[in-house]
Parts: structure tokens; sequence; C-alpha cells
């Protein structure tokens, strides 16, 4: 008897598969038909749906072994359905994430589509941590496969809010320094400048965080200067009389000097102090474009290092 398993027909030009991705696949394959041939009519026959999401198991982890991910995929969502069907929730939402692992390889869109699926079942069961770590997950497939920022920065904020009431505040800062880096590469300047700010003020208050407030500030100095002079020397001046430990930083000094080469329209003041800077403490690409962003204000040329 024919298998009704929808098997993905589209693929073309395949290499050939080696001999033991060939022995997993038909592995796979006999697994699929097995399902059939010795259960029946599984729809209706509850007491076997075990043995049927077992099955599906093993048939997808022999198509991830021949690197037939799309089948691996259909294969862990027909046992995420079957889960369903049983009430086992947390099974289920499982099988979504195995599939979404799958999936993300050849079909970015696909995997977003599975964690989603797993998103409503955590959150539905309580589970905000894990619901929060897969909305980073689709964050970053947004970010870095699809190349969607805004919908990265929805789902990093999204991610912050659920770790935020799980009281993970370390992770949720995470999340929201993210979104601050998005920001300020979308041209929000504002909204980067009060997340990087509101990180700063609360890795001050605590101890192991310390260290890292003063970098907070700088990003959150830079950010203000994009959106006008004024509104950067007002924030560099704040910071530098209310937290000590950024006034005696390297940071503070180069945007002191940034300011007053700003002010002065100095271009090669400005180029010089980013150079001594980048010499001892390599600038991230992201801050290194803000710093060019801003040279422009006062001069067309394109390389500050």
């Amino acid at each position: 008897m024919r298998s009704n398993y929808n098997k993905p027909t589209g693929r073309v030009d395949q290499e050939p598969i080696p001999h033991n991705q060939e022995a997993s696949t038909k592995k796979s394959n006999s697994f699929i038909l097995a399902r059939k041939n010795d259960i029946g009519y599984w729809t209706i026959v509850s007491d076997r749906t075990e043995e049927m999401i077992s099955l599906y198991e093993k048939a997808a982890n022999c198509f991830k072994m021949s690197h037939n991910w799309t089948e691996a995929g259909n294969a862990f969502l027909e046992a995420a359905s079957l889960s369903l069907s049983q009430k086992s929730k947390h099974d289920a939402a499982t099988h979504y994430v195995n599939a979404s692992l799958v999936f993300k390889k050849d079909d970015p869109k696909k995997a977003i589509q599975c964690l989603t699926k797993a998103i409503e079942i955590y959150t539905e069961m309580g589970r905000f941590t894990i619901a929060a770590k897969h909305h980073q997950t689709i964050a970053e497939i947004f970010e870095k496969d699809l190349v969607d920022v805004e919908q990265a920065i929805r789902h990093y904020e999204q991610a912050a809010d659920y770790y935020k009431g799980e009281e993970s505040n370390s992770s949720a800062m995470k999340c929201q320094l993210l979104v601050a880096k998005l920001a300020a590469q979308l041209g929000q300047y504002d909204k980067a400048a009060t997340l990087f700010e509101e990180a700063g003020k609360a890795s001050m208050e605590n101890n192991l965080l310390k260290y890292g407030a003063k970098g907070h500030l700088f990003h959150a100095v830079i950010c203000h200067f994009c959106v006008d002079l004024i509104n950067g020397q007002k924030a560099l001046k704040t910071y530098e009389e209310c937290y000590p430990m950024f006034a005696d930083s390297r940071e503070c000094g180069l945007m002191k000097k940034l300011s007053d080469a700003l002010e002065q329209e100095n271009v090669e003041a400005y180029t010089v102090a980013v150079q001594e800077y980048d010499n001892i403490t390599r600038l991230e690409p992201w801050i290194t474009s803000l710093l060019l962003k801003l040279k422009k204000t006062i001069s067309e040329e394109e390389d500050i290092t």
C-alpha cells in the first residue's frame, strides 16, 4: 500500500547521496510505510498514536542523517500534530522546535512558523522563559537570515518583555541592547539612546554588570549626538556628573574630544581622536558607522580611521 505521507517533489539537480545517507533515506521511507501498513487507520485508533509518533520521530532523524531537511521537518510536524491530538502539548511544542531547527537550513520562514506554534503552546502553559528564548531565535533569523530588522526588533522586544516578567533581568537586558543596536542602525537614535542609558544605569547598580556600564553610556552618548550636537553635549555632561566611572573612562574622554571637534567643525581633530581610541580599543563596525555619520555633518570625507 502506498504511503499518504506528502514528500516534497521540487528538488532538482540533487547531488548523489553518499552510501550512508542513501541508507538513511531508505530507512526513513520504510518507517513511513510501516506506519500505514502496520497500523492502518491510525487517525481513529487512539491507542496506537504513540507508536505513530515514535515512527515519525525515527523517520525525521533518519532524514536528518541524510540531510533531507524538508522531509525531516515535515515528519516532525506530523509528530507535533499527533501529539496535539493526544493533548500532549509539551511534546508537540518540542516537535515544533525540532522542525524549526531543520527547516532553518533551507526555509527560514517555515522555521519561524514552527517556532511561532511552539511559542503559542509554551505561553498557554505559562512557560514564558522558554517562549522568550524562542522569540529571541526568531529575532535572530529575521536579523541574520531574512534581513528584516524591524521584525527582529519586534521579537527581541517581546523576548525582553517575557524575560522581565520572569525576573530574568540579565537576559532581558541582552535583548534590550540588541534592540538598541538595531534601532540605531535604523536611525531611531532617541529610542536607541534611551535603551542604552537604561542599560547603563541598571548596570551601575549591579556589581556583576558594573564594568559594562561605561560602554552602554558611551553608546547612548553617540546616539544622542546623532540626534543633534546640543542633545549630545547635554547627555555627555549629565553622565559625566552622575557616573564617576564613566567620567574617568577613555570613552568619556573620546566623546569630549569629538564634542569639541564637532562644535568647532574641526575634521582633523575629530579624525585623530577616533584613530587614537581605535588603535587601543577596536570600535565595532556599527559604532564606526555612527561616528562616520557624525563626521559627515562637518565633512564629506569617508575614512575616519
